[in-house]
């Protein structure tokens, strides 16, 4: 089967090569900007707002204006207009908010190319910019549709190549599984097993809230001095700093979700998850930290993808379905019960349940019930 895959990597770009990277990193933006603000006076003029092709014509006369938009890949301008057409498009579909200008005070500052690519050992070939060094952990198999080129706060650089790949599914096992997330552990399978949530931004909070507070202290002294915060020293080493804590959060949150999700994949033909509110769940002020923390919106997605490559089945179950109240022996519903309450005994069937083992033999049931 003939899948898009995509292949992350650290990048190590020449004095030259990471000059021209801002560079089209700035430029996108501009372009991005220009177009968003010509979309919304149109739209303020006639009712009416501008396509892709509109843009994409009047793209040729805004690089005459400014010769300095000669200097980079014209791939990205275009890919950036792109991304402003596909921004109203999934705006009007109510996917996202309205787009907005993007700001060069983003943590992370990224622009797409698409073109001739290639691998030659440890270097990667890409429009204008030529070789580029890169950390090759993995062989990248297929043709590269395309590679998308990122700058964190830390200076590092990394690219994610999408590539149209043949991918050998996983054997079938026969089996199906429920999955109730949680948050004391992030997933309960419907076979007894408790994956334990490693709360990685709980364990790193105090040092974290250590350096956000050196990071805050910096900026008062920046502002008393009057200085620019870009030529604030101290505030930008110690920017680097929290940035740096961010990112080991992130990539430890990354790797588990990653790895959780293959297994998972792997080992069952259906599986079976509540589509649970995130969002909506994130306005409980008592538990939107470790809501946030958990991350299940990603892992959902990550399952998602997974299992269209390798052939697997994933069974959506309504979110208001009360997979935590009935019974998965008789199916007994005696009422809501309190979040406080981890363990109950069936008046009906006199069978003893863990909630959260319960819930997820419910949302096993359900699905299945939902795929016959």
């Amino acid at each position: 089967m003939t899948n898009h895959k995509a292949y992350r990597f650290r990048i190590y770009p020449n004095r030259e090569q990471r000059i021209l990277i801002a560079k089209t990193i700035g430029s996108t933006r501009f372009v991005y900007n220009h177009f968003l603000a010509k979309w919304n006076d149109r739209y303020k003029e006639t009712g009416k707002g501008m396509s892709y092709n509109a843009c994409s014509a009047e793209l040729p006369q805004l690089k005459r204006d400014y010769e300095w938009l000669k200097e980079v890949d014209s791939t990205a301008l275009q890919q950036g207009l792109k991304h402003l057409a596909d921004g109203f498009n999934r705006f009007f579909k109510k996917q996202n908010k309205y787009p907005r200008l993007k700001s060069k005070k983003n943590d992370v500052q990224s622009f797409k190319t698409v073109g001739k690519m290639r691998i030659e050992g440890n270097r990667l070939f890409l429009p204008k910019l030529g070789y580029v060094k890169f950390a090759k952990s993995r062989h990248v198999e297929g043709r590269i549709l395309s590679a998308t080129i990122r700058r964190t706060p830390m200076g590092k650089h990394f690219i994610s190549v999408l590539a149209e790949t043949e991918i050998k599914p996983f054997d079938a096992t026969g089996s199906a599984v429920g999955i109730d997330l949680g948050i004391d552990h992030f997933a309960i399978l419907s076979d007894r097993q408790k994956i334990d949530n490693e709360r990685f931004t709980r364990k790193m909070e105090q040092k974290l809230k250590r350096e956000q507070r050196k990071l805050s202290r910096r900026y008062e002294q920046a502002k008393k001095d009057g200085k620019p915060l870009r030529e604030g020293k101290n505030y930008q080493k110690q920017k680097v700093k929290v940035a740096k804590i961010h990112e080991k959060i992130a990539n430890q949150r990354t790797n588990f979700l990653q790895k959780l999700s293959t297994t998972i994949i792997k080992n069952h033909d259906v599986v079976c998850i509540e589509d649970l509110n995130a969002k909506g769940m994130l306005k409980n002020k008592k538990l939107s930290k470790a809501i946030s923390d958990v991350s299940w919106s990603a892992f959902k997605d990550m399952l998602m993808y997974k299992a269209e490559w390798h052939d697997r089945t994933i069974i959506k179950i309504d979110r208001w379905f009360p997979s935590s109240q009935l019974c998965s022996s008789c199916g007994h519903h005696d009422g809501k019960k309190d979040l406080r309450v981890r363990s109950w005994t069936c008046p009906s069937c006199g069978t003893h349940h863990d909630r959260d083992i319960n819930a997820s033999r419910n949302i096993l049931q359900e699905g299945l019930h939902v795929l016959s």
